[in-house]
């Protein structure tokens, strides 16, 4: 298990464009430097503006869009290749390499999130829009890191997804349905989508922030593990067919 995950950092590494992606951890604060400079921001405190650039739509919307492309890209090339009928050979355990993947989604997202977290402290101290205080600022980097380590979790079902499918436009269309309906049902039943049911999580308790019902975590984390579990299992069950 530790090779395979040495070998995907590996990977990883060569892959330059997946690095770029990191860019849009940039979209949501320079978001909220247009729509804040052009408001007044006298009454603006450090958690509406960190709402606006990490804490709002960039677990909502952007992170899992994001994954959902690194999923995809991750099992594309070895998919196209046929490269798992070698890997096989060796052998190696379709689960292995399964949780390998997943780690680097989940490296991808902490990495992600580190980014988003600086950016968004720098668009808001630096043009003077908000006042820096140590209580915010480590609140902010405390959900940043929650945000991308629960995250993967809730995107199991799309790397699955990609994982049983050789081509990347099923698994694209997943990812951009699978994550506007765990916006949508967040405001309906927040513990049938694995999104929403991380979302809640994450949203309990940041000041300002109103949810539809109180959070129940025991079921959102449940929500998340079932269809994590499933996902895995389904996805080694076609893994198998394709052998």
């Amino acid at each position: 298990m530790l090779n395979l995950i040495q070998t995907e950092f590996l990977k990883l590494r060569r892959r330059k464009f997946i690095w770029l992606m990191l860019l849009a951890a940039l979209l949501m604060p320079l978001v909220a430097i247009f729509y804040f400079g052009t408001t007044n921001t006298a009454g603006v405190t450090p958690m509406q503006f960190y709402k606006w650039t990490a804490l709002s739509y960039t677990p909502w919307i952007v992170l899992p869009l994001v994954l959902g492309m690194l999923c995809t890209m991750l099992m594309y090339d070895e998919n196209q290749n046929d490269m798992l009928k070698q890997l096989w050979i060796v052998p190696i355990s379709r689960l292995g390499y399964f949780f390998s993947k997943f780690v680097m989604i989940l490296f991808y997202s902490v990495c992600f999130m580190l980014p988003t977290a600086i950016s968004s402290i720098l668009a808001g101290i630096v043009p003077g829009m908000i006042a820096f205080t140590s209580d915010s600022v480590s609140f902010l980097f405390i959900k940043c890191l929650e945000i991308g380590i629960l995250t993967p979790f809730a995107m199991i079902p799309v790397l699955a997804v990609a994982a049983s499918q050789k081509s990347y436009i099923l698994p694209v269309c997943v990812t951009i349905v699978y994550t506007f309906l765990g916006f949508i049902l967040l405001m309906v039943n927040m513990y049938v989508h694995p999104l929403s049911s991380a979302t809640a999580i994450l949203m309990r308790n940041i000041e300002g922030v109103v949810m539809k019902e109180p959070v129940h975590i025991g079921k959102a984390f449940l929500c998340i593990s079932i269809w994590g579990t499933t996902s895995t299992i389904l996805a080694r069950v076609a893994r198998g067919k394709r052998k």
